[in-house]
């Protein structure tokens, strides 16, 4: 084998593995996010409990729509 077959091999190796690694790597990061959502209702409603104040049912969807809003 010549030297620059070697190293187009080595390049579309690299190359391989760097996409394999990313949609891996963005499957799990997905996987992780859906079962652990960083913010819920419930954390809403503890942040509003911690500030001194009873959150209505309306602050809460407020919230969680401006949060989903800006999420995309």
């Amino acid at each position: 084998m010549d030297r620059w077959q070697i190293l187009l091999i080595c390049i579309a190796c690299v190359i391989a593995s760097a996409v394999a690694t990313f949609f891996i790597t963005r499957h799990f990061f997905q996987k992780q996010m859906e079962e652990n959502p960083p913010i819920n209702e419930d954390m809403i409603r503890a942040m509003y409990m911690q500030m001194g104040r009873k959150p209505s049912e309306a602050q809460i969807r407020a919230v969680m729509n401006n949060v989903n809003k800006h999420k995309k």
